[in-house]
């Protein structure tokens, strides 16, 4: 009755390990922080302005003049001219807004640190089109989403801050931003020291790019079983099938946080353990087995029980950034992942850059640039740079291609033991562990550290 594909289904939980298959994972990172509808608004964050700033389309040409509005919000509620700072979010693939909803940590350090808090969109996100409807269309128009035009941005959007508003042109900012955005303002700092003085980097796989880090039937019944929306057909829908439950344990083990939240779907606390319950006994009928299956599944896609069946055709975190992170990842985000099957809870599947390369031919029209990333950003050589906070979670996935250890004393890595996905730029919980209470502590002090030295060091040349 279909027993490889549940041998599959029960050990792709079961099996303890961290890698994690192309498709899977690829598209986990790509819905990262995409919102679906049910969209958190923590108390910790306040009022804030909407503003949008006249951008170069290409800051490294000198031939094409055309401009686009990157919009970014402003919150000044606990900012001061004297002795103040600025914190400045380096925006990801999504909506600002909805990034600005769940940095809770932001607005929650705000009055210690006397910060202005700056959000700023990622280009080709939200509201920030450079063409418009048009900025989609084909590879030309895409041409300009890089790491390198969003630095440059947020570079453009600081100089323009500092000589508009009163006050704040002799102020330290700090970068901050978790994921995607983690990386951003590790790059930011590195590419742009003399525009912060630091930055902190939650959850940031810096080091998940080319050679830095190992990358490592029944139908009817198990569309019954399984309640799914759309019943299997053929051999293809099995493997989306089996593509769409690793994406879902991937997400799970990213959002594993030790209160209720909203932040992909709606979850209890602690997720994994509720989802285990599900599945701690193999030796079961092959009917209780698609049954446990099926609940912890639900788990997930279910929780708050207004879904009347399992939509495999549906993004599990919503559509909202996907298109432009896959073309991020077919130039030069390019994160190769691979699994065995032995040291992981997945189906074995290696890295193939020929493969990858031919599918974003098709999709985008365009070839990846695997090598460009470590050659931009300097890969592990990075001891030269100085004031960069690595947070990571030891329940993150993600924590595998991030920097663990420190480096040097000022470029720091700070570890979570029960923290998932960027735990720490959550705003604070009743329920927070210990040690996530401790890391925040640690990143605030390291900040008030670089704030002291920037007016000491301002002092000083006066």
């Amino acid at each position: 009755m279909g027993c490889p594909v549940l041998l599959f289904l029960l050990l792709a939980f079961l099996m303890p390990g961290v890698a994690i298959p192309v498709p899977p994972a690829l598209r986990a990172l790509s819905n990262l922080h995409l919102s679906t509808s049910f969209t958190s608004h923590p108390a910790a964050v306040g009022n804030y302005s909407i503003h949008y700033f006249e951008q170069k389309v290409d800051h490294f040409g000198f031939k094409i003049d055309k401009t686009f509005k990157q919009r970014y919000l402003l919150a000044d509620q606990h900012w001061q001219k004297e002795g103040g700072s600025i914190l400045f979010y380096t925006g990801n693939e999504g909506d600002i807004i909805w990034f600005c909803n769940n940095t809770g940590f932001m607005w929650d350090v705000a009055e210690e640190l006397k910060a202005m808090l700056v959000f700023a969109e990622h280009r080709y996100y939200g509201k920030s089109l450079p063409f418009g409807a048009s900025s989609f269309k084909d590879s030309r128009h895409l041409n300009f989403l890089t790491s390198e035009q969003a630095l440059a941005d947020f570079g453009e959007l600081i100089k323009h801050l500092k000589r508009i508003i009163p006050g704040a042109e002799n102020q330290p900012v700090i970068a901050v931003g978790g994921s995607y955005g983690g990386v951003l303002a590790a790059w930011f700092r590195m590419k742009y020291p003399h525009m912060v003085v630091g930055a902190l980097a939650a959850s940031a796989p810096i080091w998940q790019f080319e050679d830095i880090v190992p990358c490592g039937t029944g139908l009817d019944w198990l569309s019954e079983g399984l309640h799914l929306c759309t019943p299997l057909t053929n051999s293809q829908d099995v493997q989306r099938l089996k593509d769409w439950i690793s994406e879902t344990w991937v997400h799970l083990a990213m959002v594993d946080y030790p209160y209720e939240s909203d932040f992909l779907q709606p979850l209890p606390a602690w997720p994994v353990k509720v989802v285990c319950q599900y599945l701690r006994n193999p030796h079961v009928s092959e009917k209780e087995l698609l049954q446990n299956i099926f609940q912890a599944l639900n788990v997930y896609h279910n929780y708050s029980g207004q879904a009347r069946c399992l939509n495999m055709s549906e993004a599990a975190t919503g559509s909202l950034g996907t298109q432009g992170w896959s073309y991020q990842t077919c130039t030069e985000m390019v994160m190769p992942f691979c699994t065995n099957g032995i040291d992981d809870m997945f189906e074995p599947h290696s890295w193939d850059l020929k493969e990858f390369s031919d599918d974003c031919f098709k999709q985008w029209g365009v070839k990846p640039r695997p090598s460009w990333i470590t050659t931009m950003y300097g890969g592990k050589d990075i001891s030269s740079h100085t004031n960069i906070i690595f947070s990571n979670g030891d329940l993150d996935p993600w924590s595998g291609g991030g920097v663990t250890k420190n480096i040097t004393d000022t470029l720091v890595a700070i570890t979570i033991p029960d923290g998932a996905h960027h735990l720490d730029l959550r705003a604070s919980n009743a329920f927070d562990p210990t040690s996530l209470l401790l890391a925040r502590s640690l990143e605030v002090k390291y900040m008030q550290q670089w704030i002291r030295d920037f007016y000491a060091s301002l002092r000083n040349t006066r």
